[in-house]
């Protein structure tokens, strides 16, 4: 069932991606991992920036929810140092009418709108709340330093 499923999603990325995001398997004889490539969305401090994000999907996918992390380290409150990503769908508001085209828009969304009252590292939250342009000057500085070559 997972197996399927999961060719199946790949084909339907690969004839029509999402906005900004890329996704495949790091080996073609392991589909049950991937990796995915965001753009930073241009209206971000993380414009100009690409991101690499692990995607391990469990043996009951889609029943259960793909495991996803950034491998780029990312200034930002719902994601922290070790790059797990807070967002409701990736836990307890998954459902399996989801898929990783759907996962990866979400994040996009969650660069361009973060969450900073669910937050994973709640110092960036804080700063985010009390000082918007200390907290957009950091993520540009990591975005340069990190997601750029």
């Amino acid at each position: 069932m997972a197996l399927r499923r999961i060719r199946k999603e790949l084909l339907d990325l690969r004839k029509d991606p999402p906005v900004n995001c890329s996704a495949g398997p790091l080996d073609e004889n392991d589909l049950f991992h991937w990796q995915a490539t965001i753009m930073g969305p241009p209206d971000s401090p993380y414009a100009g920036g690409v991101f690499f994000v692990n995607i391990h999907f469990p043996t009951d996918y889609p029943f259960k929810p793909p495991k996803v992390a950034f491998t780029t380290k990312v200034y930002h409150p719902n994601i922290n140092i070790n790059g797990s990503i807070c967002l409701d769908i990736l836990r307890d508001q998954w459902s399996p009418a989801l898929t990783i085209s759907k996962v990866l828009l979400s994040i996009c969304s969650l660069l361009t709108d973060p969450n900073p009252d669910d937050p994973l590292s709640p110092e960036i939250a804080h700063v985010y709340k009390a000082d918007r342009a200390r907290y957009e000057h950091t993520a540009r500085e990591w975005t340069r330093k990190y997601a750029q070559s």
